[in-house]
């Protein structure tokens, strides 16, 4: 029987998590708040106030945290006195809200976005994933991506979750910050003709959202709230394991703690902010996994 501790609640929507130091970090995108924790649940802190959404997180070489502002388009930076300025703006670049974010540890930040209006069920469209240098230089690096969600990025290689593409596409990462060799890391299937998030969210075996770091067998841990589950997926597409959340939907993952064999689930009933705004229901749980974080 799985085991869950609960490491953090009373929360809107929980998203974006990140093993950072020796704590796990969250944005609660509707609480407008990003938090930290230790592994066991103590030490609880509020890392930032982000009034446009926050989402993914991240940090440069030098320690300042990074954070994906969903609904105005910019990465916001705390420099070290805690002050948040602007470190990029992608309004022009990303189509519709910004989501969650990779960092590289040459402090490059790789961001999706949704592509196109989710909450008001518009048709779906592709959109992009973008760029941004640590100098705070914006460029679009791949396009025809459908709802790029969760990535991790080792400065070698992007591998990002296509929420309504049904697969995890990965990409060689050059010197320069190209992306070049795209293929698709995991496919789990077909997608349908219809272009209705519903119906594809319906239709497609795995809805990829955030997904962990690799870890020392170069599996990597993904997200599939529609079917409430969390699955370590290696390359080429097969699954090594999986973990069921009968109470919830799991919406991101992180693999962690001081051990690394921590997994860290981001659960929640729905994720619509006008669903989840008043809500503080949204849990983020840890279960013990038998291979660590690379």
């Amino acid at each position: 029987m799985r085991e869950f501790s609960t490491v953090l609640g009373d929360a809107s929507f929980l998203e974006g998590s990140r093993w950072l130091g020796d704590r796990i970090w969250v944005s609660d995108c509707y609480t407008q708040r990003v938090l930290s924790v230790r592994e066991d649940g103590t030490d609880p802190r509020v890392e930032a106030l982000v009034p446009g959404n926050p989402s993914g997180l991240g940090m440069l070489p030098d320690g300042r945290l990074l954070v994906a502002s969903m609904q105005d388009q910019l990465i916001l930076r705390r420099e070290h006195d805690g002050t948040l300025v602007t470190h990029a703006d992608l309004s022009g670049y990303a189509r519709w809200q910004i989501n969650d974010m990779a960092v590289d540890p040459q402090g490059r930040c790789w961001v999706g976005c949704f592509g196109f209006d989710v909450t008001n069920s518009a048709s779906m469209e592709p959109a992009v994933i973008v760029r941004v240098d640590p100098d705070g230089t914006v460029e679009v690096v791949a396009d025809d991506v459908w709802c790029p969600n969760g990535s991790v990025c080792d400065g070698n290689s992007l591998v990002v979750a296509e929420f309504f593409g049904n697969c995890l596409t990965a990409f060689d990462v050059g010197s320069d910050g190209s992306l070049g060799n795209r293929r698709k890391w995991s496919h789990f299937g077909d997608m349908p003709a219809s272009r209705d998030a519903s119906e594809v969210a319906a239709y497609v075996s795995v809805t990829p959202d955030g997904i962990a770091e690799k870890d020392i067998e170069g599996a990597i841990w993904v997200a599939d709230p529609f079917h409430q589950r969390a699955l370590r997926v290696g390359e080429g597409g097969t699954v090594y394991d999986e973990i069921t959340v009968k109470d919830g939907q799991v919406f991101d993952v992180t693999l962690g703690g001081s051990d690394g064999h921590t997994l860290f689930l981001a659960v929640s009933p729905s994720f619509l902010e006008r669903e989840r705004a008043n809500t503080r229901d949204s849990t983020l749980r840890s279960t013990r996994v038998q291979v660590p974080l690379a």
